[in-house]
């Protein structure tokens, strides 16, 4: 993921610059965005419009948190491998999360039932991509397995499309998109991470 990104200069400017005058520390920030991603993930699973609503604020604010805890611990040189592994268990957790959620939440609609194993199924396949990142760069070291931004724009960011579906009353499409593309993106970044840990064999 890029340092600098649309969200990332968000967070910068609200989040990780005022923070960096107190005493809070990076970890603190990661774990009030895995609460926030957790707790989005609730309140957009229990399906009523108004719960959903306000799931998708809170996601939105565990997104710029997930950008400000890493800008914070540059910021203040307070960047560590561990703080960083947390990062990303927090992102998988928390990205997972919300999908399962939007499942559980979608069992009253079109779906029905089904609506739950397609929450799942995209649930995992983030889990599992988050999952490949921290196995590429425990061997390659830290943003191995980064992917290239476009516009100030990264793959991570792709999750705002959640907030945005559920306020313009577009959950269903969104999860059943999710469905079948977020698998098939995990295959293919297993691919592409299996691509880099050859080649760097090679060399």
């Amino acid at each position: 993921m890029s340092h600098d990104t649309w969200f990332h200069r968000i967070a910068r400017v609200t989040v990780a610059g005022p923070l960096a005058r107190t005493k809070v520390k990076p970890d603190q920030v990661t774990t009030v965005r895995l609460a926030t991603g957790l707790a989005a993930a609730v309140a957009i699973g229990v399906g009523l419009p108004v719960w959903q609503q306000a799931g998708a604020i809170l996601f939105v604010v565990s997104m710029v948190l997930d950008r400000a805890d890493g800008d914070l611990a540059r910021l203040t040189g307070q960047a560590s491998a561990a703080g960083h592994r947390y990062d990303l268990i927090a992102d998988g957790v928390a990205n997972a999360a919300v999908f399962i959620g939007l499942g559980v939440g979608m069992r009253n609609g079109t779906y029905g039932w089904l609506a739950l194993p397609m929450g799942l199924a995209a649930g995992v396949a983030i889990a599992a991509v988050l999952r490949f990142a921290m196995q590429v760069e425990g061997k390659k070291g830290a943003r191995a397995a980064e992917l290239p931004s476009f516009g100030r724009f990264d793959a991570d960011d792709a999750m705002v499309a959640l907030p945005l579906a559920i306020w313009l009353g577009k959950g269903e499409l969104l999860l059943a998109a999710a469905s079948i593309g977020a698998p098939v993106f995990c295959v293919f970044f297993y691919w592409l991470m299996k691509r880099r840990l050859t080649s760097a064999k090679a060399d």
